[in-house]
């Protein structure tokens, strides 16, 4: 037992007592002289099974069985077992289970007992009407799934409301496609075609002033080398103008290509009678 605070010392801290519950902020740590509680009042109800073709589809699934071939007698005493089970719980809850446990065993019974020759007929199987409310059951449930997954309102979308700015223009998308757009535009284009009007310019480069040039450079007299007709700087241009305009004059018999031996530097030089 710890020892009391002497005088002028601090007591040790104390945990506080839990309270039981908090009612309206007000917390409550014994509990009140007039609180009834019923004898059921936290059981416990578990929906696993909708109804008894729910746990008759639910045992058939379960074990990959052929809903066109059931085992009566496995399944009717696993589904014996679920109801001693309910029964323990809430007896009325089982009461609808209780039915479908006689059909069950009705049907077990009849499957066991030898049939007169009369009743053998191809067909006549005692599990075909529970085998069509099955199916019919199998159905309706997973219609039922498909439109519990469909979205809904105030579950999956909920409704807003946004306030349009002033001055706003909405812009609405035009309703013709851009492949249609495209197609006209090939149409203006081609049209466009049959206006194209070709511009003739005047050359930069004259072939007439270009020979001019060349017999002013020959004029001296003697062989000049056939490369220092061609201005470098002038580019491409200017290199086959001055070319022609040699053709030209060679052609006019004005101007003679000289070459002494073969792969010798050519000269030309201006003939006698020009």
């Amino acid at each position: 037992m710890p020892d009391a605070a002497g005088p002028g010392e601090q007591a040790p801290p104390r945990q506080q007592e839990m309270p039981f519950a908090v009612v309206q902020g007000a917390p409550l740590l014994t509990l009140p002289q007039d609180l009834y509680i019923p004898p059921d009042a936290l059981e416990v109800f578990l929906d696993a099974f909708e109804g008894p073709l729910d746990l008759l589809l639910y045992l058939i699934r379960r074990q990959n069985l052929d809903i066109l071939d059931i085992p009566i007698a496995q399944i009717t005493a696993q589904y014996m077992e679920y109801v001693e089970l309910m029964k323990e719980l809430k007896l009325e809850l089982a009461a609808e289970y209780l039915v479908m446990a006689a059909m069950l065993c009705e049907i077990k019974s009849r499957m066991l007992l030898p049939r007169p020759p009369s009743d053998e007929e191809e067909g006549a199987d005692p599990r075909a009407e529970l085998v069509r409310r099955l199916q019919e059951y199998e159905r309706f449930k997973q219609a039922a799934q498909n439109l519990d997954a469909l979205p809904r309102l105030e579950r999956d979308c909920f409704p807003t409301r946004a306030e349009v700015p002033a001055g706003h223009v909405p812009r609405v998308p035009p309703t013709v496609e851009l492949g249609e757009v495209l197609l006209a535009l090939r149409d203006v284009l081609k049209r466009a075609d049959l206006f194209t009007s070709h511009r003739v310019e005047r050359e930069s480069l004259s072939l007439r002033e270009r020979m001019s040039q060349v017999l002013e450079r020959v004029r001296g007299g003697g062989f000049v080398p056939f490369v220092r007709l061609f201005d470098i700087s002038e580019g491409r241009p200017g290199v086959v103008v001055s070319f022609l305009a040699v053709l030209e004059l060679v052609k006019a018999a004005s101007l003679e290509l000289v070459q002494t031996e073969p792969f010798a530097p050519i000269h030309v030089r201006l003939r006698e009678a020009a």
